[in-house]
């Protein structure tokens, strides 16, 4: 398939196919149409994760309890910036394994990777970001993962972010299916999945080694008549 081909904008109802029937992405999507014409909450502005962004996702990369639920070793700054420029390179969801990621900024909260953004004005800070995975392509199913800077938990930021992409990602991919797999000894993520409509749907024991240690991984998911029941 064509990379080069974004998905049209998102279908409407009538467009829309039908909730049980055959898998029906919208592929191959390119997600640098969104630089232009962000995701736009309450408070955030979501739009492709970028390399010069590096700096402030290092702000969160590097703290353990951060790292603690993450499948991410310890970085140093060096390895961080490099890990966040191969992270900004994906944009084009086509097979499975394609992923992008969505960076959550804060307008009004400087960045701290430098005082402009290119065009004079301040940049605005990445305090956290969402990605999109293609689970599998052929069975329509897509998979998110998040994570926030600590000194930005508590205000409901994750909440607003996670809703917008996981309305983004029905709305515009039509996948028949979305999960999440979290570390099962992540009770904020387990919640706010749970505060996106998604369901507990398997516990897989001692899944991961990790950190010296098994760890258990919590599976999270929605079908698309469900989050369509409660949109309405």
């Amino acid at each position: 398939m064509d990379p080069s081909r974004a998905a049209d904008s998102p279908a409407d109802e009538s467009t829309a196919p039908p909730p049980d029937g055959p898998p029906a992405l919208r592929f191959p999507y390119d997600a640098s149409a969104l630089t232009a014409e962000p995701l736009r909450t309450e408070r955030l502005v979501l739009r492709p994760l970028e390399s010069t962004d590096a700096a402030d996702v290092f702000e969160y990369q590097r703290i353990p309890e951060v790292l603690r639920y993450l499948p991410w070793p310890e970085r140093n700054r060096a390895e961080g910036y490099e890990h966040t420029a191969k992270r900004a390179a994906g944009r084009v969801l086509a097979d499975d394994g394609d992923f992008f990621v969505f960076a959550a900024t804060l307008p009004g909260e400087p960045s701290v990777g430098g005082p402009t953004d290119g065009d004079g004005g301040t940049r605005d800070r990445v305090i956290g970001d969402f990605m999109v995975r293609v689970s599998s392509a052929k069975h329509a199913q897509l998979e998110l993962g998040w994570v926030l800077h600590p000194d930005f938990q508590g205000r409901g930021f994750a909440r607003e972010a996670a809703g917008a992409v996981l309305d983004f990602v029905f709305e515009t991919l039509q996948p028949h299916r979305v999960q999440a797999f979290l570390d099962a000894r992540n009770a904020a993520s387990a919640a706010l999945c749970e505060r996106l409509g998604m369901r507990r749907e398997a516990t897989i024991l001692e899944a991961e080694y990790n950190d010296g240690e098994w760890q258990d991984t919590a599976i999270y998911g929605i079908l698309r008549h469900e989050w369509a029941a409660g949109r309405a």
